[in-house]
């Protein structure tokens, strides 16, 4: 089990506001994670609002910290979190000067990508709260125009959404197919246990890895990702999951006869690969 190469998906580093890069790589080594996929977080969090670039900068410091320093495999996400949308527009901006800072940054985040800094575009969406109609239009538009990046790009995105289910996927998936994205190449942050393809329409699901949704997932399909979300911010402990999870499950459930060393092996490795278009460990 040692030779599996457990990958957290979607785990967040803050050395300003959390426990940072080097100890939440060493935390995860120690319980057998192995790769960790870290999008940056939003601007505000970085101190320096609505400064795009700074917190995309900042992810790539703490990715070769990591590399550098520990065991651990880690790899970069750059984008601009659907958030700061609303927090521009809660600022005074109007919607078309905001939607144009967005894009702008976006269109940063594609640089990273396509010089070998990042290995996609991540977080991007919509948001998960309410918002007003003329404000959810223009989010769709972004999310596709990100999309449209990651075509020319070769390169995956991430997307932060509201709960979704079959409906959502399949609105996703023909935004993806608008955008001429691979659907595979579209990966659902923080999904539930759409793991069958009629479910999911043909993109990739990234499981938020509580026992029960990847219980549920895996009866259907071995082709998901899992991911804890973690925030590493000491006001909001543990959430969303701890860094442990994905080791820890992943084994759980090897020694349980959920799945099987083949299957664990599946996840962590082809499944990765086949949705980010290259091989992420060593």
């Amino acid at each position: 089990m040692e030779d599996i190469p457990i990958t957290d998906n979607h785990i967040h580093v803050d050395p300003l506001n959390g426990e940072g890069p080097l100890k939440i790589a060493q935390i995860f080594h120690r319980v057998g994670g192995r790769v960790m996929i870290i999008p940056n977080k939003p601007s505000w969090t970085c101190g320096d609002p609505f400064n795009f670039k700074n917190a995309m900068d900042l992810v790539l410091r703490y990715v070769k910290e990591i590399n550098s320093q520990t065991e651990v495999k880690a790899h970069a996400l750059v984008g601009v979190h659907p958030a700061e949308l609303s927090r521009l527009l809660d600022s005074g901006k109007d919607l078309e000067t905001a939607a144009k800072m967005v894009l702008k940054g976006l269109d940063y985040a594609q640089k990273l990508v396509l010089e070998g800094q990042a290995l996609g575009i991540g977080e991007i969406g919509r948001p998960h709260y309410e918002v007003s109609p003329e404000e959810w239009e223009v989010q769709n538009q972004i999310m596709v125009y990100g999309m449209e990046l990651a075509r020319d790009a070769d390169c995956a995105v991430q997307l932060h959404t509201e709960s979704s289910q079959e409906q959502q996927y399949h609105e996703f998936a023909q935004m993806a197919q608008n955008a001429g994205l691979k659907k595979h190449r579209l990966i659902k942050h923080f999904s539930g246990p759409y793991t069958d393809e009629k479910e999911n329409y043909g993109l990739t699901p990234s499981l938020i890895a509580t026992r029960d949704v990847v219980q549920q997932g895996v009866k259907k399909s071995k082709y998901f990702l899992m991911e804890t979300d973690y925030l590493d911010d000491v006001t909001r402990p543990g959430a969303v999951l701890g860094p442990k999870t994905v080791p820890r499950r992943t084994l759980e459930f090897i020694n349980k006869g959920i799945f099987s060393e083949e299957d664990a092996y599946k996840i962590h490795t082809d499944n990765y690969k086949r949705a980010y278009g290259r091989e992420l460990y060593p």
